[in-house]
């Protein structure tokens, strides 16, 4: 085994570990697979399920109607009053192409008829029903 001499440097090492980054990548993967469904946000609504195409943008504004009678735009409760005197202004404001109205198979129906005259007086002509896609076993 030779000595350093005094003054003398050591060859430098130019190879990178990627072992470790590997490993970091994989749990970020991991994470991100488990965490994805969660994600997804929005009111608990049970949707009917139909054989229909599916919706093409995400930007418009979501109105939700649950099986007991609670309407939320996006993620914000609101009582029919409310929705009455703000809607309007949010559909205005929001600068969206349209709405989606996800109403829950068990709501309502006079609800969710008010609710769609609510959005088609404020101008709203765009609305898309949203629905769980059918499964057909064949």
């Amino acid at each position: 085994m030779s000595r350093r001499r005094r003054g003398e440097r050591t060859p430098l090492n130019a190879e990178i570990n990627v072992v470790s980054l590997i490993d970091v990548m994989m749990l970020l993967m991991v994470i991100f697979m488990i965490t994805a469904p969660m994600m997804q946000g929005g009111v608990d609504v049970a949707l009917p399920k139909v054989d229909a195409k599916p919706l093409e943008s995400k930007t418009a504004l979501v109105v939700s109607v649950t099986a007991d009678g609670r309407i939320f735009v996006d993620e914000t409760r609101m009582s029919l009053g409310e929705f009455k005197a703000t809607f309007p202004s949010m559909a205005r404001r929001q600068g969206r192409e349209g709405v989606y109205f996800r109403g829950d198979e068990r709501a309502r129906y006079g609800l969710v008829v008010e609710v769609l005259a609510v959005m088609r007086s404020a101008g709203v002509t765009n609305v898309g029903l949203v629905a769980e896609p059918e499964i057909i076993n064949k």
